[in-house]
């Protein structure tokens, strides 16, 4: 199942000096999936996802937040695609596994 949505890039707020940068997904979304994917997470509470921005695609997993799930965008898709923190990114991500 594919879903798409516009997010801001951001960094990790507890390690702002690391490169970690994430989306967060929209609330309605994260909703969705925790619903589709109740009982089939993998470890702290992650979900294996194929993400697209732009022309890059890869696959990666989505974590649970305070309020919604929270995508990793590593730096080699970052610099691919030209962006960088505080960009707004088209993101269009497929749930793995759920068969």
């Amino acid at each position: 199942m594919a879903f798409e949505f516009d997010a801001t890039l951001r960094p990790w707020d507890v390690r702002r000096h690391d490169s970690w940068v994430f989306v967060d997904l929209p609330e309605p979304t994260s909703d969705e999936i925790a619903d589709l994917v109740e009982g089939r997470t993998r470890g702290f509470g992650s979900v294996r996802v194929d993400v697209a921005i732009g022309t890059t695609r890869w696959r990666t997993s989505i974590f649970p937040g305070a309020a919604c799930y929270v995508l990793p965008v590593k730096k080699a898709v970052r610099t691919a695609e030209g962006v960088a923190v505080g960009d707004a990114v088209h993101v269009v991500l497929d749930l793995v596994d759920l068969t």
